[in-house]
């Protein structure tokens, strides 16, 4: 999980990206509006989490902006207002929820489960894909109730490839998943993670999930489908030259 969050308060921004990368998300801060918008036009978010008193822009001109150059990120309102008027005219501008501060870390962590699950198209946590059960709010993954213990870098591999079944995602995706162009490793990481997270399924009973599609990457390949390899390829968004 990829999250941008835009908060100019110091101590909110550290609690919540505290509690973010806790829970394995890859955390990009920024404290305007206008960073924030530059960021979504180049980066891939699973989803941003916005504050509306900013110091550059109101957030509400954020939301606007960003649906009006067409891009889907979901958007969770973080504001000190409770009044209904701004929660109105926040939904009206494209926001997915808004949620009053100060707010309950719990409550915060089962909303952005919850819209990213939306999001991908999924209104339960569990997903299924042959025995394979992977829980999104947990972040477990089972066969047959039993738990495949994964790493947090494993899971996230794992996590990928199930919201993005149907894709060929190269390395340069998983690595952008991973570690969101910070201190990224040399890109060979990834076949070493694939291939212990191969391992590890298949101890569990649901090897050759995984297929390895020469020269373009990986996909996840449920055993009840058709072996063909789709044509469509999930590339990382990366920041334009110069940006």
């Amino acid at each position: 999980m990829r999250v941008l969050l835009v908060e100019d308060d110091l101590t909110v921004s550290r609690s919540v990206s505290l509690l973010l990368r806790s829970n394995g998300a890859v955390v990009d801060q920024v404290d305007t509006g206008e960073e924030a918008l530059d960021l979504v036009r180049h980066y891939d978010y699973d989803i941003v989490l916005l504050d509306l008193a900013l110091p550059d822009i109101e957030g509400f001109e954020v939301v606007r902006r960003m649906r009006a150059a067409r891009i889907e990120t979901p958007v969770l309102i973080l504001s000190g207002t409770s009044r209904p008027q701004a929660k109105v005219k926040g939904f009206g501008l494209g926001a997915d929820d808004f949620l009053s501060k100060p707010f309950d870390k719990a409550e915060l962590t089962a909303r952005i489960q919850a819209i990213i699950r939306r999001s991908k198209g999924f209104s339960h946590s569990e997903i299924r894909v042959g025995k394979l059960v992977l829980n999104l709010d947990s972040r477990n993954a089972t066969v047959d109730d039993q738990r495949i213990h994964l790493t947090s870098k494993e899971y996230s591999i794992l996590e990928l490839l199930v919201l993005r079944r149907g894709f060929v995602l190269t390395k340069e995706a998983f690595l952008n998943h991973l570690y969101g162009g910070i201190d990224e490793p040399e890109i060979k990481i990834i076949d070493v993670f694939i291939c212990k997270l191969r391992k590890k399924m298949a101890q569990a009973g649901v090897g050759n999930m995984i297929a390895t599609v020469w020269g373009r990457g990986y996909m996840l390949r449920d055993p009840a489908e058709s072996p063909h390899v789709p044509e469509r390829i999930e590339e990382p968004m990366l920041a334009a030259v110069g940006a």
